[in-house]
């Protein structure tokens, strides 16, 4: 992920509280973070050099602003999306209450493998 959370960073959203991103994993192939949100947190503006997965593992309300316009989507637990690389955005918990997703980024997406339909 290219990060631009760093001081002074500009938000999409109007918002001091930031995400806690903790990485997990990091190799060759992949980049596993486990996301914290308080309610109202945010990433700030990113974009991801890879396609990415993300795994919801408490249910919330993600609010994504891609610098147009602004998304509003509730996700369950245990629901996932999948996004491709290159995508300007800033992703805030939408909630009343604390929420966290897993983020896997697939460095080398030639290595995954698809299984043929059964």
């Amino acid at each position: 992920m290219i990060d631009s959370t760093s001081p002074g960073a500009i938000m999409a959203f109007t918002c001091t509280i930031p995400a806690l991103p903790t990485v997990q994993q990091d190799d060759a192939t992949v980049r596993i973070t486990r996301w914290d949100f308080p309610p109202g947190a945010v990433t700030g503006w990113h974009e991801h050099g890879w396609p990415y997965f993300v795994v919801m593992l408490v249910a919330g309300v993600l609010r994504v602003h891609d610098g147009a316009a602004v998304s509003e989507t509730a996700l369950a637990a245990g629901q996932s999306y999948m996004r491709p690389a290159g995508i300007r955005h800033d992703v805030m918990n939408g909630s009343e209450h604390p929420i966290a997703f897993i983020e896997i980024e697939v460095k080398r997406p030639d290595a995954l493998v698809t299984l043929p339909d059964a």
